[in-house]
């Protein structure tokens, strides 16, 4: 037997049984992973040599093979809320008075990710969804209770509203403060898995944060507008507007 010495790699990476490179990478500031890997795609078909080929993997490859499902997601959250609300008030036009709370959650989550500078990642919007739920819920302490002084009690649209909201106001702080401070460790998160536990504190964080500063005071309005319009078209329709009952 004749041995001669040669030279190879430790470890042989591979990939889908393919002889392959790892390459990591992440964008810079202000950019997001989506810009980021268009970009690496755009230079890997520029410079790999014939027969070559590039692939994703783990997060990477998640990303994108959800493309655009996540505001698939996001709209089908929306509607099944909205369904549930319409089975709860047995009522289409109620729900939209907590629906319309829900873009300021969602604007105040996308100024905190911007004001970070963090992006919206996989984790921040998972945030997103989770949000749309959090977000109704503040809306419905309030809605709930206006309902019903006008419609078992018979209060005017605008004094109902205003009572629901001074009656409701400390249980929806409360509820909502309750659950920013106990988001609030992910906000801070440091060491593994850091980055995605951010995007979803922050994302969170914020949105509740804008939900509870600026949304609870706008939702007392919005049942007003809803309630006033949905009455006006009853009577149109010759419905009998809502009595007192005894």
């Amino acid at each position: 037997m004749t041995t001669r010495p040669i030279l190879g790699p430790d470890l042989s990476e591979r990939y889908n049984l393919y002889r392959s490179a790892i390459v990591r990478g992440s964008p810079q500031i202000g950019f997001s992973s989506g810009e980021g890997m268009t970009a690496m795609e755009q230079v890997a078909r520029e410079v790999l040599p014939s027969g070559y080929r590039f692939d994703w993997t783990g997060m990477a490859y998640q990303e994108k093979q959800a493309g655009s499902s996540a505001y698939i997601a996001f709209v089908l959250a929306l509607v099944f809320i909205y369904l549930f609300l319409v089975a709860q008030y047995e009522s289409w036009s109620i729900p939209f008075a907590i629906i319309l709370v829900v873009p300021m959650a969602l604007g105040g989550a996308i100024a905190g990710l911007m004001g970070v500078g963090l992006e919206l990642n996989l984790y921040g919007q998972i945030g997103l969804v989770l949000l749309i739920g959090m977000a109704a819920k503040n809306a419905i302490l309030i809605v709930e209770f206006a309902r019903s002084r006008r419609e078992q009690d018979g209060e005017p649209v605008l004094a109902a509203a205003r009572e629901a909201a001074r009656l409701r106001f400390r249980a929806v702080c409360m509820t909502a403060v309750s659950f920013i401070l106990g988001i609030l460790p992910m906000v801070l998160a440091s060491g593994a898995g850091m980055f995605g536990q951010r995007s979803l504190g922050i994302t969170i964080f914020a949105g509740m944060l804008a939900a509870l500063l600026v949304g609870t005071f706008f939702i007392p309005g919005f049942y007003a507008i809803v309630q006033g319009a949905r009455e006006k078209a009853k009577a149109r329709l010759g419905m009998a507007p809502p009595t007192q009952q005894d």
